[in-house]
């Protein structure tokens, strides 16, 4: 998989945090590492996205996850993998990266072929250190990520248009300088339904990311990626 740049996946793994000063050093130190200047593939692309999930047993302190990589034109599922790992660090918000992220890593790793695109269920810069498990997954991996989140977080919308691709502004009104940050979207991605929240992950713009979950979620609110990854993990939990 690729691992561009100065960063190295296992090194950062070997040195994994283990408590919340730690984790916010990583995010600090990493956040500079997120690619914003680059558009990302066009929707409909020849290759795959892959959607990844988790899932979690807190009698045997364990975490599933799941990557399922879907044909990027069709929405064909062409290859799935699932990890199971020990959780290594406890529940914090704005820190669920690192409860995650070495076991969906060892998912991906089980694809035959490296992603072109990653869609998260969760945040990438719509995260209040701007550095959310999007970010951070591409960031380690160099793959172009997107998150697609089914809250807000902390941030503030008004509600999208009723009609499918409707989208608003999704605004962090603490932003240093005191004006409103837009830090992604809120996307309906289907008439009469609650919009999801899209964010640029690493390698893809806002445009493009907005673009490829409407595409991925041809039927439903959420995207193919995300629905089949979170399947897929859940029967993975359920079969241990």
């Amino acid at each position: 998989m690729d691992t561009s740049g100065t960063l190295s996946r296992a090194d950062e793994l070997r040195h994994w945090p283990a408590d919340e000063a730690g984790a916010r050093a990583v995010q600090d130190r990493l956040r500079s590492h997120v690619r914003l200047d680059e558009p990302g593939p066009v929707p409909g692309f020849e290759g795959t996205a892959v959607g990844v999930d988790v899932a979690y047993d807190d009698e045997r302190d364990v975490v599933v996850a799941a990557a399922v990589a879907l044909d990027a034109r069709t929405l064909a599922v062409v290859d799935r993998a699932t990890a199971v790992g020990p959780i290594s660090f406890p529940y914090v918000p704005g820190l669920l990266a690192f409860r995650e992220i070495p076991t969906v890593l060892d998912a991906l790793e089980r694809l035959a072929r490296t992603p072109d695109l990653v869609v998260c269920d969760g945040y990438g810069l719509a995260h209040p250190r701007r550095f959310g498990l999007a970010s951070h997954l591409g960031v380690l991996t160099g793959l172009p990520t997107i998150g697609v989140a089914k809250t807000p977080f902390t941030f503030r919308y008004e509600p999208p248009g009723p009609e499918r691709g409707a989208t608003s502004p999704l605004w962090d009104d603490r932003a240093a300088d005191g004006e409103p940050e837009e830090v992604g979207r809120a996307l309906r991605t289907q008439r009469g339904v609650k919009p999801v929240f899209v964010s640029v992950g690493h390698r893809v713009d806002l445009d493009r990311a907005c673009a490829h979950t409407l595409h991925l979620a041809a039927s439903y609110r959420l995207p193919e990626t995300t629905r089949a990854a979170d399947s897929l993990c859940r029967k993975a939990l359920a079969s241990l």
